[in-house]
Protein backbone atom coordinates (compact mmCIF):
# COMPACT_ATOMS: atom_id res chain seq x y z
CA UNK A 1 0.00 0.00 0.00
CA UNK A 2 2.76 2.43 0.96
CA UNK A 3 4.51 1.80 -2.36
CA UNK A 4 1.40 2.78 -4.31
CA UNK A 5 1.01 5.89 -2.17
CA UNK A 6 4.60 6.95 -2.81
CA UNK A 7 4.05 6.54 -6.56
CA UNK A 8 0.85 8.57 -6.34
CA UNK A 9 2.74 11.21 -4.30
CA UNK A 10 5.18 11.42 -7.19
CA UNK A 11 2.38 12.17 -9.66
CA UNK A 12 0.89 14.72 -7.24
CA UNK A 13 4.29 16.44 -7.01
CA UNK A 14 4.61 16.30 -10.78
CA UNK A 15 1.24 18.03 -11.12
CA UNK A 16 2.57 20.92 -8.99
CA UNK A 17 5.53 21.36 -11.34
CA UNK A 18 3.37 21.14 -14.47
CA UNK A 19 0.76 23.47 -12.98
CA UNK A 20 3.43 26.01 -12.03
CA UNK A 21 4.87 25.86 -15.54
CA UNK A 22 1.42 26.41 -17.08
CA UNK A 23 0.80 29.38 -14.77
CA UNK A 24 3.62 31.21 -16.54
CA UNK A 25 1.45 31.83 -19.61
CA UNK A 26 -2.01 33.50 -19.56
CA UNK A 27 -3.39 31.07 -22.15
CA UNK A 28 -2.64 28.05 -19.97
CA UNK A 29 -2.83 29.64 -16.51
CA UNK A 30 -6.39 28.55 -15.74
CA UNK A 31 -5.69 24.92 -16.72
CA UNK A 32 -2.43 25.04 -14.78
CA UNK A 33 -4.31 26.11 -11.67
CA UNK A 34 -6.70 23.18 -12.10
CA UNK A 35 -3.86 20.69 -12.66
CA UNK A 36 -2.13 21.80 -9.44
CA UNK A 37 -5.45 21.77 -7.55
CA UNK A 38 -6.17 18.19 -8.65
CA UNK A 39 -2.66 17.21 -7.52
CA UNK A 40 -3.25 18.83 -4.13
CA UNK A 41 -6.59 17.04 -3.77
CA UNK A 42 -4.88 13.75 -4.60
CA UNK A 43 -2.16 14.43 -2.04
CA UNK A 44 -4.71 15.15 0.69
CA UNK A 45 -6.69 12.01 -0.13
CA UNK A 46 -3.57 9.82 -0.13
CA UNK A 47 -2.36 11.26 3.16
CA UNK A 48 -5.67 10.41 4.77
CA UNK A 49 -5.48 6.88 3.37
CA UNK A 50 -1.85 6.26 4.20
CA UNK A 51 -1.66 7.51 7.78
CA UNK A 52 -3.16 5.97 10.89
CA UNK A 53 -5.86 8.56 11.29
CA UNK A 54 -8.86 8.04 13.53
CA UNK A 55 -10.55 11.44 13.62
CA UNK A 56 -11.86 11.47 10.03
CA UNK A 57 -14.99 13.33 11.07
CA UNK A 58 -13.06 16.39 12.18
CA UNK A 59 -10.81 16.33 9.10
CA UNK A 60 -13.64 15.94 6.61
CA UNK A 61 -15.69 18.58 8.42
CA UNK A 62 -12.77 21.02 8.25
CA UNK A 63 -12.23 20.22 4.56
CA UNK A 64 -15.87 20.93 3.75
CA UNK A 65 -15.91 24.21 5.70
CA UNK A 66 -12.57 25.36 4.28
CA UNK A 67 -13.50 24.43 0.71
CA UNK A 68 -16.85 26.19 1.04
CA UNK A 69 -15.32 29.38 2.45
CA UNK A 70 -12.60 29.38 -0.21
CA UNK A 71 -15.03 28.81 -3.09
CA UNK A 72 -17.44 31.54 -1.94
CA UNK A 73 -14.61 34.00 -1.29
CA UNK A 74 -12.98 33.37 -4.67
CA UNK A 75 -16.27 33.94 -6.50
CA UNK A 76 -17.26 37.09 -4.63
CA UNK A 77 -13.95 38.89 -4.28
CA UNK A 78 -13.47 41.83 -6.63
CA UNK A 79 -10.46 41.99 -8.90
CA UNK A 80 -9.21 45.04 -6.99
CA UNK A 81 -9.35 43.03 -3.77
CA UNK A 82 -7.29 40.10 -5.12
CA UNK A 83 -4.07 41.34 -3.43
CA UNK A 84 -5.88 41.32 -0.08
CA UNK A 85 -7.11 37.80 -0.75
CA UNK A 86 -3.61 36.64 -1.68
CA UNK A 87 -2.33 38.15 1.58
CA UNK A 88 -5.00 36.28 3.52
CA UNK A 89 -4.10 33.01 1.78
CA UNK A 90 -0.41 33.63 2.53
CA UNK A 91 -1.29 34.31 6.15
CA UNK A 92 -3.37 31.16 6.46
CA UNK A 93 -0.54 29.06 4.99
CA UNK A 94 1.92 30.56 7.45
CA UNK A 95 -0.51 30.04 10.33
CA UNK A 96 -0.92 26.36 9.38
CA UNK A 97 2.84 25.85 9.42
CA UNK A 98 3.10 27.63 12.79
CA UNK A 99 0.27 25.53 14.28
CA UNK A 100 1.97 22.34 13.07
CA UNK A 101 5.14 23.41 14.89
CA UNK A 102 3.21 24.29 18.05
CA UNK A 103 1.48 20.89 18.08
CA UNK A 104 4.59 18.90 17.19
CA UNK A 105 6.74 20.65 19.79
CA UNK A 106 4.32 19.64 22.52
CA UNK A 107 3.92 16.16 21.03
CA UNK A 108 7.65 15.45 20.73
CA UNK A 109 8.35 16.93 24.14
CA UNK A 110 5.80 14.59 25.71
CA UNK A 111 7.35 11.61 23.94
CA UNK A 112 10.89 12.48 24.88
CA UNK A 113 9.98 13.58 28.42
CA UNK A 114 13.41 15.15 28.96
CA UNK A 115 14.43 17.23 26.02
CA UNK A 116 13.87 16.91 22.27
CA UNK A 117 15.97 15.54 19.47
CA UNK A 118 18.12 18.45 18.30
CA UNK A 119 17.46 18.11 14.58
CA UNK A 120 13.70 17.69 15.09
CA UNK A 121 13.63 20.68 17.43
CA UNK A 122 15.53 22.82 14.93
CA UNK A 123 13.04 22.00 12.16
CA UNK A 124 10.09 22.71 14.45
CA UNK A 125 11.55 26.06 15.53
CA UNK A 126 12.42 27.17 11.99
CA UNK A 127 8.92 26.26 10.78
CA UNK A 128 7.32 28.07 13.71
CA UNK A 129 9.50 31.18 13.27
CA UNK A 130 8.96 31.55 9.53
CA UNK A 131 5.29 30.56 9.64
CA UNK A 132 4.54 33.03 12.45
CA UNK A 133 6.33 35.90 10.69
CA UNK A 134 4.48 35.05 7.47
CA UNK A 135 1.13 34.97 9.27
CA UNK A 136 1.39 38.23 11.22
CA UNK A 137 3.18 40.03 8.37
CA UNK A 138 0.50 38.96 5.91
CA UNK A 139 -2.25 40.22 8.21
CA UNK A 140 -0.58 43.64 8.36
CA UNK A 141 -0.16 43.59 4.56
CA UNK A 142 -3.86 42.78 4.26
CA UNK A 143 -4.73 45.74 6.51
CA UNK A 144 -2.56 48.09 4.46
CA UNK A 145 -4.04 46.93 1.17
CA UNK A 146 -7.53 47.13 2.62
CA UNK A 147 -6.86 50.78 3.46
CA UNK A 148 -7.07 50.69 7.26
CA UNK A 149 -6.16 54.24 8.19
CA UNK A 150 -3.98 53.41 11.20
CA UNK A 151 -1.52 51.30 9.16
CA UNK A 152 -2.14 52.23 5.53
CA UNK A 153 0.86 54.55 5.42
CA UNK A 154 4.32 53.40 6.54
CA UNK A 155 4.45 53.35 10.34
CA UNK A 156 7.92 54.36 11.49
CA UNK A 157 9.54 55.35 14.78
CA UNK A 158 13.08 56.21 15.96
CA UNK A 159 15.66 53.40 15.88
CA UNK A 160 13.14 51.14 14.16
CA UNK A 161 15.69 49.26 12.05
CA UNK A 162 18.00 48.69 15.00
CA UNK A 163 15.18 47.57 17.30
CA UNK A 164 13.78 45.21 14.66
CA UNK A 165 17.22 43.71 14.10
CA UNK A 166 17.74 43.23 17.86
CA UNK A 167 14.29 41.64 18.15
CA UNK A 168 15.09 39.15 15.39
CA UNK A 169 18.49 38.32 16.91
CA UNK A 170 16.88 37.70 20.32
CA UNK A 171 14.24 35.46 18.71
CA UNK A 172 16.85 33.42 16.84
CA UNK A 173 19.04 33.34 19.97
CA UNK A 174 16.22 31.79 21.99
CA UNK A 175 15.79 29.15 19.30
CA UNK A 176 19.49 28.29 19.33
CA UNK A 177 19.43 28.04 23.13
CA UNK A 178 16.45 25.67 23.02
CA UNK A 179 18.22 23.43 20.51
CA UNK A 180 21.53 23.36 22.36
CA UNK A 181 20.31 23.44 25.94
CA UNK A 182 16.57 23.77 26.48
CA UNK A 183 16.75 23.01 30.20
CA UNK A 184 13.84 21.18 31.76
CA UNK A 185 10.72 20.47 29.66
CA UNK A 186 8.91 23.26 31.50
CA UNK A 187 11.70 25.76 30.80
CA UNK A 188 11.88 24.66 27.16
CA UNK A 189 8.13 25.18 26.77
CA UNK A 190 8.31 28.65 28.28
CA UNK A 191 11.15 29.62 25.96
CA UNK A 192 9.34 28.11 22.98
CA UNK A 193 6.14 30.07 23.55
CA UNK A 194 8.18 33.20 24.25
CA UNK A 195 9.90 32.71 20.89
CA UNK A 196 6.50 32.22 19.26
CA UNK A 197 5.21 35.54 20.67
CA UNK A 198 8.37 37.38 19.54
CA UNK A 199 8.03 35.87 16.05
CA UNK A 200 4.47 37.17 15.78
CA UNK A 201 5.62 40.60 16.98
CA UNK A 202 8.50 40.65 14.50
CA UNK A 203 6.16 39.90 11.59
CA UNK A 204 4.03 42.89 12.56
CA UNK A 205 6.99 45.25 12.99
CA UNK A 206 8.58 43.92 9.79
CA UNK A 207 5.70 44.98 7.53
CA UNK A 208 4.43 48.10 9.35
CA UNK A 209 7.11 50.47 7.97
CA UNK A 210 6.78 49.28 4.35
CA UNK A 211 5.03 51.63 1.94
CA UNK A 212 2.27 50.91 -0.54
CA UNK A 213 4.56 51.02 -3.58
CA UNK A 214 6.50 48.05 -2.22
CA UNK A 215 3.49 45.89 -1.37
CA UNK A 216 3.83 43.68 -4.51
CA UNK A 217 7.37 42.80 -3.40
CA UNK A 218 6.30 42.21 0.20
CA UNK A 219 3.44 39.92 -0.84
CA UNK A 220 5.83 37.91 -2.99
CA UNK A 221 8.38 37.72 -0.16
CA UNK A 222 5.78 36.58 2.38
CA UNK A 223 4.60 33.99 -0.13
CA UNK A 224 8.11 32.57 -0.27
CA UNK A 225 8.19 32.51 3.57
CA UNK A 226 5.00 30.45 3.61
CA UNK A 227 6.51 28.00 1.14
CA UNK A 228 9.64 27.53 3.27
CA UNK A 229 7.50 27.05 6.39
CA UNK A 230 5.43 24.40 4.59
CA UNK A 231 8.64 22.69 3.44
CA UNK A 232 9.77 22.51 7.08
CA UNK A 233 6.48 20.80 7.96
CA UNK A 234 7.00 18.34 5.09
CA UNK A 235 10.53 17.62 6.32
CA UNK A 236 9.21 17.13 9.84
CA UNK A 237 6.65 14.54 8.77
CA UNK A 238 8.82 12.96 6.09
CA UNK A 239 6.05 13.80 3.61
CA UNK A 240 7.68 14.29 0.21
CA UNK A 241 4.71 15.88 -1.51
CA UNK A 242 4.45 18.53 1.21
CA UNK A 243 8.20 19.07 1.08
CA UNK A 244 8.25 19.45 -2.71
CA UNK A 245 5.18 21.71 -2.70
CA UNK A 246 6.76 23.93 -0.06
CA UNK A 247 10.07 24.11 -1.92
CA UNK A 248 8.28 25.03 -5.17
CA UNK A 249 6.30 27.82 -3.49
CA UNK A 250 9.33 29.07 -1.57
CA UNK A 251 11.66 29.09 -4.57
CA UNK A 252 9.06 30.58 -6.94
CA UNK A 253 8.29 33.34 -4.42
CA UNK A 254 11.97 34.06 -3.93
CA UNK A 255 12.65 34.27 -7.68
CA UNK A 256 9.63 36.52 -8.16
CA UNK A 257 10.79 38.76 -5.30
CA UNK A 258 14.20 39.13 -6.93
CA UNK A 259 12.60 39.87 -10.32
CA UNK A 260 10.29 42.49 -8.76
CA UNK A 261 13.21 44.17 -6.97
CA UNK A 262 15.14 44.17 -10.23
CA UNK A 263 12.16 45.75 -12.02
CA UNK A 264 12.21 48.55 -9.45
CA UNK A 265 16.02 48.77 -9.48
CA UNK A 266 16.07 48.36 -5.71
CA UNK A 267 17.65 45.87 -3.34
CA UNK A 268 15.53 43.74 -1.03
CA UNK A 269 17.06 45.52 1.98
CA UNK A 270 16.03 48.84 0.46
CA UNK A 271 12.48 47.55 0.06
CA UNK A 272 12.33 46.32 3.67
CA UNK A 273 13.90 49.40 5.24
CA UNK A 274 13.21 52.09 2.65
CA UNK A 275 9.55 52.95 3.42
CA UNK A 276 9.11 53.64 -0.32
CA UNK A 277 5.61 54.97 -0.94
CA UNK A 278 4.77 57.55 1.70
CA UNK A 279 7.82 57.45 3.93
CA UNK A 280 10.15 60.22 4.79
CA UNK A 281 11.62 60.41 1.32
CA UNK A 282 8.29 60.54 -0.39
CA UNK A 283 6.68 63.83 -1.21
CA UNK A 284 9.85 65.88 -1.20
CA UNK A 285 10.32 65.66 -4.95
CA UNK A 286 8.16 67.71 -7.25
CA UNK A 287 8.21 68.39 -10.93
CA UNK A 288 10.13 71.46 -12.06
CA UNK A 289 9.90 73.73 -15.11
CA UNK A 290 6.64 74.24 -16.98
CA UNK A 291 3.88 73.25 -14.52
CA UNK A 292 1.00 73.75 -16.95
CA UNK A 293 -1.55 70.97 -17.04
CA UNK A 294 -3.30 70.59 -20.39
CA UNK A 295 -6.77 69.07 -20.48
CA UNK A 296 -8.41 67.42 -23.46
CA UNK A 297 -12.08 66.89 -24.25
CA UNK A 298 -13.69 63.53 -24.98
CA UNK A 299 -14.34 64.54 -28.57
CA UNK A 300 -10.75 65.56 -29.20
CA UNK A 301 -9.52 62.38 -27.52
CA UNK A 302 -11.76 60.24 -29.72
CA UNK A 303 -10.58 62.01 -32.88
CA UNK A 304 -6.92 61.66 -31.86
CA UNK A 305 -7.36 57.93 -31.22
CA UNK A 306 -9.52 57.23 -34.28
CA UNK A 307 -7.06 58.77 -36.72
CA UNK A 308 -3.94 57.28 -35.17
CA UNK A 309 -2.04 54.46 -36.83
CA UNK A 310 -0.67 53.04 -33.64
CA UNK A 311 -2.00 53.27 -30.05
CA UNK A 312 -0.47 51.80 -26.91
CA UNK A 313 -2.62 51.42 -23.79
CA UNK A 314 -0.86 51.51 -20.40
CA UNK A 315 -3.12 49.99 -17.72
CA UNK A 316 -2.61 50.71 -14.02
CA UNK A 317 -4.28 50.12 -10.69
CA UNK A 318 -6.80 52.87 -11.46
CA UNK A 319 -8.17 50.70 -14.28
CA UNK A 320 -8.70 47.86 -11.78
CA UNK A 321 -10.36 50.14 -9.22
CA UNK A 322 -12.79 51.43 -11.84
CA UNK A 323 -13.46 47.88 -13.13
CA UNK A 324 -12.99 49.33 -16.59
CA UNK A 325 -11.10 46.48 -18.27
CA UNK A 326 -14.10 45.34 -20.33
CA UNK A 327 -14.81 48.87 -21.58
CA UNK A 328 -11.12 49.29 -22.32
CA UNK A 329 -11.18 46.14 -24.45
CA UNK A 330 -14.31 47.41 -26.23
CA UNK A 331 -12.43 50.62 -27.07
CA UNK A 332 -9.42 48.76 -28.44
CA UNK A 333 -11.68 46.57 -30.61
CA UNK A 334 -13.40 49.67 -32.01
CA UNK A 335 -10.06 51.26 -32.83
CA UNK A 336 -8.81 48.10 -34.52
CA UNK A 337 -11.97 48.06 -36.69
CA UNK A 338 -10.81 51.49 -37.84
CA UNK A 339 -7.41 50.07 -38.77
CA UNK A 340 -5.53 51.25 -35.67
CA UNK A 341 -2.76 48.99 -34.33
CA UNK A 342 -3.56 48.69 -30.59
CA UNK A 343 -1.21 47.17 -28.02
CA UNK A 344 -0.97 47.02 -24.23
CA UNK A 345 2.22 47.85 -22.31
CA UNK A 346 2.57 45.97 -19.01
CA UNK A 347 5.06 47.17 -16.38
CA UNK A 348 6.33 44.37 -14.08
CA UNK A 349 5.06 46.12 -10.92
CA UNK A 350 1.87 47.65 -12.32
CA UNK A 351 -1.02 47.14 -9.91
CA UNK A 352 -0.70 45.83 -6.39
CA UNK A 353 0.64 42.34 -6.91
CA UNK A 354 2.72 40.45 -9.48
CA UNK A 355 0.79 39.77 -12.69
CA UNK A 356 -2.17 41.89 -11.58
CA UNK A 357 -2.60 43.62 -14.95
CA UNK A 358 -2.27 40.39 -16.93
CA UNK A 359 -5.04 38.78 -14.87
CA UNK A 360 -7.19 41.88 -15.12
CA UNK A 361 -6.97 42.03 -18.92
CA UNK A 362 -7.38 38.27 -19.27
CA UNK A 363 -10.66 38.62 -17.39
CA UNK A 364 -11.82 40.96 -20.16
CA UNK A 365 -10.66 38.47 -22.84
CA UNK A 366 -7.96 40.76 -24.18
CA UNK A 367 -5.88 38.48 -26.47
CA UNK A 368 -2.51 37.69 -24.95
CA UNK A 369 -0.54 38.58 -28.12
CA UNK A 370 -1.66 42.17 -27.53
CA UNK A 371 0.12 42.30 -24.15
CA UNK A 372 3.77 43.33 -24.17
CA UNK A 373 6.24 43.42 -21.32
CA UNK A 374 8.21 46.59 -20.68
CA UNK A 375 11.39 45.35 -22.35
CA UNK A 376 9.47 44.30 -25.46
CA UNK A 377 7.55 47.51 -26.02
CA UNK A 378 9.73 50.34 -24.73
CA UNK A 379 11.40 50.72 -28.11
CA UNK A 380 8.04 51.17 -29.83
CA UNK A 381 6.84 54.28 -28.01
CA UNK A 382 8.89 56.55 -30.29
CA UNK A 383 6.88 55.28 -33.29
CA UNK A 384 3.51 55.49 -31.51
CA UNK A 385 0.95 58.15 -32.33
CA UNK A 386 -1.03 58.02 -29.07
CA UNK A 387 -0.43 56.45 -25.68
CA UNK A 388 -3.49 56.04 -23.46
CA UNK A 389 -2.44 55.89 -19.80
CA UNK A 390 -5.29 54.56 -17.64
CA UNK A 391 -4.78 54.83 -13.91
CA UNK A 392 -1.01 54.29 -13.99
CA UNK A 393 1.35 56.74 -12.36
CA UNK A 394 4.81 55.95 -11.03
CA UNK A 395 5.60 53.39 -13.75
CA UNK A 396 5.45 56.13 -16.42
CA UNK A 397 7.16 58.93 -14.46
CA UNK A 398 10.23 60.22 -16.40
CA UNK A 399 11.76 61.34 -13.08
CA UNK A 400 12.91 57.74 -12.70
CA UNK A 401 15.32 58.40 -15.59
CA UNK A 402 16.08 62.08 -15.17
CA UNK A 403 16.00 63.12 -11.51
CA UNK A 404 18.70 61.64 -9.23
CA UNK A 405 16.93 63.18 -6.22
CA UNK A 406 13.70 61.31 -6.92
CA UNK A 407 12.84 58.31 -4.68
CA UNK A 408 12.12 56.30 -7.84
CA UNK A 409 15.34 57.29 -9.64
CA UNK A 410 16.79 54.28 -11.42
CA UNK A 411 13.53 52.32 -11.56
CA UNK A 412 12.94 51.08 -15.13
CA UNK A 413 9.78 52.70 -16.50
CA UNK A 414 7.64 52.59 -19.61
CA UNK A 415 9.07 55.24 -21.94
CA UNK A 416 5.67 56.78 -22.58
CA UNK A 417 7.11 60.28 -22.97
CA UNK A 418 8.74 59.22 -26.26
CA UNK A 419 5.32 58.96 -27.98
CA UNK A 420 3.90 61.72 -30.19
CA UNK A 421 0.78 62.21 -28.02
CA UNK A 422 -0.14 61.07 -24.53
CA UNK A 423 -3.65 60.99 -23.04
CA UNK A 424 -3.82 60.33 -19.29
CA UNK A 425 -7.09 59.17 -17.75
CA UNK A 426 -7.02 60.16 -14.09
CA UNK A 427 -9.39 61.35 -11.37
CA UNK A 428 -7.18 64.27 -10.34
CA UNK A 429 -3.59 65.33 -9.86
CA UNK A 430 -2.98 63.20 -6.76
CA UNK A 431 0.39 61.50 -6.55
CA UNK A 432 0.81 57.74 -6.96
CA UNK A 433 2.10 55.24 -4.39
CA UNK A 434 5.55 56.81 -4.41
CA UNK A 435 4.00 60.11 -3.27
CA UNK A 436 5.73 62.24 -5.87
CA UNK A 437 4.49 64.41 -8.71
CA UNK A 438 4.63 62.96 -12.18
CA UNK A 439 6.63 65.01 -14.69
CA UNK A 440 4.75 63.31 -17.49
CA UNK A 441 1.56 65.18 -16.60
CA UNK A 442 3.26 68.51 -17.37
CA UNK A 443 4.82 67.37 -20.64
CA UNK A 444 3.59 69.55 -23.57
CA UNK A 445 2.63 66.34 -25.41
CA UNK A 446 0.44 65.16 -22.52
CA UNK A 447 -3.28 65.88 -22.24
CA UNK A 448 -5.28 65.04 -19.12
CA UNK A 449 -8.76 63.53 -19.35
CA UNK A 450 -10.04 63.86 -15.80
CA UNK A 451 -12.73 61.61 -14.34
CA UNK A 452 -13.49 58.05 -13.30
CA UNK A 453 -11.70 55.67 -15.68
CA UNK A 454 -14.77 53.58 -16.51
CA UNK A 455 -17.04 56.59 -17.01
CA UNK A 456 -14.45 58.27 -19.23
CA UNK A 457 -13.92 55.11 -21.28
CA UNK A 458 -17.66 54.57 -21.75
CA UNK A 459 -18.01 58.12 -23.08
CA UNK A 460 -14.87 57.70 -25.17
CA UNK A 461 -16.28 54.54 -26.77
CA UNK A 462 -19.46 56.45 -27.67
CA UNK A 463 -17.42 59.28 -29.21
CA UNK A 464 -15.21 56.90 -31.20
CA UNK A 465 -18.31 55.24 -32.65
CA UNK A 466 -19.38 58.62 -34.03
CA UNK A 467 -16.04 59.31 -35.71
Amino acid sequence: MNGYIEIAYFFASLSFVIGLKMLSHPDSARKGNMVAAVGMGLAILLTMMGEKIHNYGWIIGALIIGTGLGAVSARKVKMTAMPQMVSLFNGMGGACAAVISLVEFQHNETLSNHGLNNSTTAIILVGMLIGSVSFSGSMIAFGKLQGYKAIEKPVTYPLQKILNTILMLITIGIGVFIVLNGGTPKEASQLFYGMFALSILYGILFVLPIGGADMPVVISLLNSFTGVAAACAGFLYGNMVMLIGGILVGSAGTILTVVMCSAMNRSLMNVIFGSFGGGAAAGITSATGDQTVREISLTDSAILLSYAKKVIIVPGYGLAVAQAQHTCHELDELLEEKGVDVRYAIHPVAGRMPGHMNVLLAEADVPYPKLFDMEEINGEFSSTDVVLVIGANDVVNPAARKDPASPIYGMPILDVDNAANIIVLKRGMNAGYAGIENELFFDPKTKMLFGDAKSSLVKLVAEVKQN
